[in-house]
């Protein structure tokens, strides 16, 4: 394990020169502390835990020390935001310090979010608040738990800064790793600006860093979109799956490397609802929870777009053909896995909306129904769940097939209830389990969220001593609407 002063650099984005950031030293935050941090993010870049304890980590977690060969960059990029092109956004609190190296030959990068103003800050203070950065580190974290796809969380440290959103809150800053923070959005910028020459050395750069494999083949440009496609389709499988609603899905919000990015006012589902918008400041639900599919391939096609003098357009169109299809495989496979079945069957994807068509309307608990579901022979899961249903008769008739689906597995209970609780979390990242942390946070109280951390690290174990992180969140803690601002 390495101390603090042991990591090493290599700033392979840094080197791309100006026309791609701006050099920009973070501004320091006031009498800083440690909230939260992440023992198994340190160990992505083999840093001892132990080291989170020393003076220097908090100092350098909060602006106020630099790595000696940390190179702060803020990136210039643009995006769609709700459908709508927004010519040059860029880092504006947030601060690439540069590319760690581990020892097993992996780049991380570190961002630090709530930096202070950059070139990029549109009128912003380039402060992030603490409210957000306990709620991106909580869900970049749980997502991985979860086993979906995220960029992650080292630490979060408060101060005694302030800022003024709705409300005076305190300023904070986030330090979180990513292989990689280039969006589609930085794409869209140099085809947009008609800066061909620096489309190519940014695709250059993605190819040989991010993803090396496609060099080899004919056609490399192509073979990187076909990952990025399969990369997104799996990811949004994942969400899909696990009810997270992201919110605010803009292209400058998503990862050329398939991961969760950018965490606002995300959430996941408590009583299971498709047209469920999480996000204050989307009245028209453009990035509800159903439509985070087409959102998706939406996406996809904008950087299309942008990649269309790398990349024959005919050929493009056919690899955004390939989405569709290969999210359906990933998300039924996630969701056989939640039903508990082995193998896989042709029935299974009408039997799975069947089930969600029951759901809707019903306020039955999409974590919770899953999970109780698994916890005992069929016959007595169903049994102790029709209650919660509105439509018992189209309930009883679902439930028959599933007993049947089920008995086909051949699996003995011991084994399928083990498999079961291996893919359904017992608890989740519900925004009023949340909030309560936050608040406690904000007045100085940082055992709750920490806590919280702890329960979400391991979510399909039982552990006991926690089950109220488990509990169904009272009516007033339900769809909560979270705003944008940070």
């Amino acid at each position: 394990m390495k101390a603090l002063t042991d990591l090493f650099f290599d700033n392979r984005f840094a080197r791309l020169g100006e026309a791609f950031s701006s050099e920009v030293l973070p501004e320091p935050i006031a009498d800083p502390q440690l909230v939260l941090v992440s023992t198994p993010a340190m160990a992505l870049l083999d840093l001892d835990p132990a080291q989170a304890q020393l003076p220097d980590f908090v100092e350098l977690c909060a602006g106020h020390k630099l790595w000696s060969s940390a190179e702060p960059r803020a990136m210039v990029y643009s995006g769609h935001q709700f459908g709508g092109y927004n010519p040059r956004l860029g880092d504006g609190r947030g601060l690439l310090l540069g590319e760690v190296l581990n020892n097993a030959g992996e780049h991380w990068d570190l961002h630090l979010k709530g930096a202070g103003q950059t070139p990029y800050s549109r009128q912003g203070d380039g402060r992030a608040v603490l409210r957000s950065s306990i709620r991106e580190f909580l869900a970049s974290e749980h997502l991985h738990a979860l086993g979906i796809p995220s960029s992650r969380a080292l630490c979060v440290t408060s101060s005694s800064t302030r800022v003024w959103r709705e409300t005076q809150e305190c300023a904070a800053m986030l330090l979180r790793l990513a292989p990689s923070h280039v969006r589609f959005g930085h794409f869209e910028y140099f085809y947009y600006t008609k800066q061909p020459e620096q489309l190519k050395q940014l695709g250059e750069h993605v190819l040989s860093c991010h993803f090396p494999e496609c060099l080899a083949q004919p056609e490399p440009y192509l073979a990187m979109f076909r990952s990025i496609v399969e990369r997104t389709a799996e990811l949004i499988a994942g969400w899909q799956a696990y009810g997270f609603c992201h919110g605010v899905m803009n292209t400058d919000n998503m990862s050329i490397m398939g991961i969760t990015f950018d965490f606002g006012p995300y959430a996941f589902l408590d009583d299971f609802d498709a047209q469920y918008v999480c996000n204050h400041s989307d009245p028209q639900g453009r990035y509800s929870f159903s439509n985070q599919v087409p959102i998706a391939h939406w996406n996809l096609s904008a950087l299309a777009q942008a990649l269309t003098p790398l990349i024959n357009v005919d050929h493009l169109r056919e690899t955004l053909g390939l989405f569709l299809p290969h999210y359906q495989h990933h998300y039924l496979e996630r969701m056989r896995r939640r039903l508990g079945f082995l193998s896989a069957d042709d029935g299974d994807q009408a039997l799975l909306e069947r089930l969600l068509q029951l759901m809707q309307g019903s306020a039955v608990d999409y974590t919770n129904f899953f999970r109780e579901l698994g916890d005992s022979a069929p016959e007595h899961a169903l049994a102790r769940l029709r209650d919660d249903f509105l439509d018992l008769a189209g309930f009883d008739a679902w439930a028959a097939d599933y007993r049947a689906r089920s008995a086909a597995d051949g699996s003995a209970q011991a084994e399928r209830q083990a498999r079961m609780r291996a893919a359904n979390p017992k608890y989740i990242l519900r925004n009023y389990l949340a909030q309560h942390a936050i608040t406690a946070a904000e007045a100085g109280d940082y055992g709750p969220v920490r806590e919280l951390h702890q329960v979400l690290s391991q979510p399909f174990d039982e552990q006991p001593g926690f089950e109220r992180y488990a509990q169904r969140p009272p009516e007033d803690g339900k769809h909560l609407e979270i705003s944008c601002s940070s």
